[in-house]
């Protein structure tokens, strides 16, 4: 026989032979639940001072006994994988309350994260009879994101139920395929995007609409977003259990299949979520690896990003699963063999060293053709600058390249190299590199610190900058503090003010628009080649001035053309 679920301690044996007893019962599939079992739940639970409750299935039969408190219940674990996203659960609750009061939070939140057929509670009399009952299902016709997802009814008592719970799935069943009928599929899923404003709703605004455009790179289509003002996170759901439980109703409702967090999750909080919800769960990086394994066509990319990836999921390894372990480690526990944890730990660590091998090893022969370059005095321009900011659309104005362009975050994760030739038969090494972006994973800028090191070469950094983007000043600060983690604050670089096409006035007008910053480099629009004999005439200015280099390295190039 299953054993009973929730809190049994304290009951006496006479209890637990009256709860075991309960798997005897069945109601017919076309009642909610019958007259006999709504006495015998509501007796058990005024003799024991707890809610007790089962969960029924379409044939009527008992799935599951449950013992709570006096003011709720716990669930056992029923699948958090649900069939889709037109089908219920198959399974009713029906339930006691010790006092004359409504459906719970807590069974509405039952009733939406399980995809119930629907939940009941039933009133426990002083006298151990049952009173009036409670009813709630979902309700797939809700107009809105602030209706309720859910209706509610209730009865003066058992015999006065006139639904038929079968009949009631079914028909919600149906009216969920017809309301999802004509929603567009995205294959990559439907997602509710999630904020915590640390720093003012401004700031967290901002990071949304750059994690809104993530998810549109990933292919993903954002359903809706969700901010909560917190001084800190929340050490276990980031935005507290109950907002949580709230984004759970809104993801049922909007039929989204996912939440991605505006944070990165430690290992810790992104187990605790996954308890509570059905969804899937992402956050900052894990979308960014994402879109990277996308847009990796390189042999040297798909490396940087396998790498990347498996430095992110180590540490998540490490949490604890005893459905995965057979021996217990320390004094006593030791055995010749290993826990399946411990051995994809070590199958992980040991790709990790064979990646990081094979990214050196490239690194070295991307170092033979630096050294090259650095033989015949070639000067080396790098093109930074924010993710989507237009550095591909550059290099291909620049060079008649067909490098490719995107209006995506990431688009470019490989390098590409171009030669660039100035008046007076003047060449140089032009480099597109990738973008840089808000908080950028320290597990991608170790991943691609081969495809990085290209930056240290440099001897005039093209930093590139979104005119057009109203975050552009923080834009430029999360450049700036990317650079300088690398070393490369010393490194002369020239601001770029691209897609200035987009601003009012067009070049002319970025003086204005970007105030102080557009002394401080060129406005240009890589896309119609506005103000590109200004930046050609600018770079040379920087790179040769009566012959000499004015860069850091302090090498003086020859003025004759690349030999090869």
């Amino acid at each position: 026989m299953p054993a009973i679920h929730g809190n049994t301690q304290g009951l006496k044996p006479s209890q637990l032979q009256r709860l075991e007893a309960t798997w005897g019962l069945h109601v017919r599939p076309q009642e909610v639940v019958s007259p006999q079992l709504a006495g015998h739940l509501c007796a058990l639970s005024q003799e024991t001072g707890r809610q007790v409750g089962v969960l029924i299935d379409r044939r009527g039969g008992i799935e599951a006994v449950m013992v709570g408190d006096a003011t709720r219940l716990e669930l056992p674990d029923v699948g958090r994988m649900r069939a889709g996203d037109t089908r219920l659960r198959g399974l009713r609750l029906v339930h006691t309350h010790l006092k004359d009061e409504p459906l719970t939070p807590d069974d509405i939140t039952d009733l939406a994260l399980l995809r119930l057929d629907l939940v009941c509670a039933i009133e426990t009399r002083p006298d151990g009879q049952p009173g009036k009952v409670y009813l709630g299902h979902l309700d797939p016709e809700s107009a809105g994101p602030r209706e309720r997802f859910w209706k509610t009814r209730k009865a003066p008592d058992v015999h006065a139920l006139d639904v038929d719970p079968v009949a009631l799935a079914e028909e919600l069943e149906e009216a969920f395929g017809h309301a999802i009928a004509g929603q567009e599929v995205i294959t990559q899923g439907r997602a509710l995007l999630v904020g915590v404003a640390l720093e003012g709703r401004a700031a967290a605004e901002a990071s949304m609409a750059e994690l809104r455009e993530l998810a549109r790179t990933a292919g993903i289509e954002v359903l809706d977003v969700a901010f909560q003002a917190r001084s800190q996170l929340d050490p276990r759901f980031v935005v507290g259990r109950g907002k949580l439980e709230e984004l759970n109703l809104r993801a049922m409702q909007r039929f989204a299949d996912m939440i991605i967090f505006d944070h990165d999750l430690t290992p810790a909080q992104a187990r605790h979520i996954s308890d509570h919800t059905s969804l899937k769960v992402l956050d900052r990086t894990q979308l960014i690896l994402d879109i990277f394994a996308q847009h990796a066509h390189s042999a040297e990319g798909r490396l940087q990003v396998e790498l990347a990836q498996l430095r992110y999921r180590l540490p998540r390894l490490a949490q604890r699963d005893e459905g995965l372990s057979r021996l217990m480690g320390g004094i006593g526990g030791r055995g010749p063999g290993e826990t399946k944890l411990e051995i994809d730990r070590r199958r992980v660590r040991d790709r990790i060293s064979l990646l990081e091998k094979r990214i050196d090893a490239v690194g070295a022969g991307r170092q033979v053709r630096r050294q090259r370059r650095v033989r015949h005095d070639v000067p080396i321009i790098s093109i930074v600058g924010y993710t989507n900011a237009g550095k591909s659309t550059l290099l291909n104005h620049l060079t008649d390249s067909d490098v490719v362009v995107e209006d995506k975050l990431f688009a470019t994760l490989d390098p590409s190299s171009r030669r660039l030739r100035f008046p007076r038969d003047r060449e140089v090494i032009i480099t597109d590199t990738v973008g840089f972006i808000r908080a950028l994973p320290r597990t991608l800028v170790n991943a691609f610190r081969a495809t990085l090191e290209e930056l240290a070469d440099a001897d005039l950094l093209l930093h590139v900058v979104d005119a057009s983007d109203p975050a552009y000043r923080l834009q430029m600060e999360a450049v700036e503090k990317i650079l300088q983690d690398l070393g490369l604050q010393d490194t002369p670089r020239l601001l770029v003010f691209n897609k200035s096409d987009l601003l009012e006035g067009g070049v002319e007008g970025v003086m204005s628009t970007l105030e102080a910053h557009a002394n401080e480099g060129v406005p240009i629009s890589a896309r119609t080649g506005e103000g590109l004999t200004e930046l050609l005439l600018r770079t040379e200015e920087l790179l040769w001035h009566e012959g000499k280099s004015l860069t850091a390295s302090g090498r003086s190039f020859q003025e004759e053309p690349l030999p090869y």
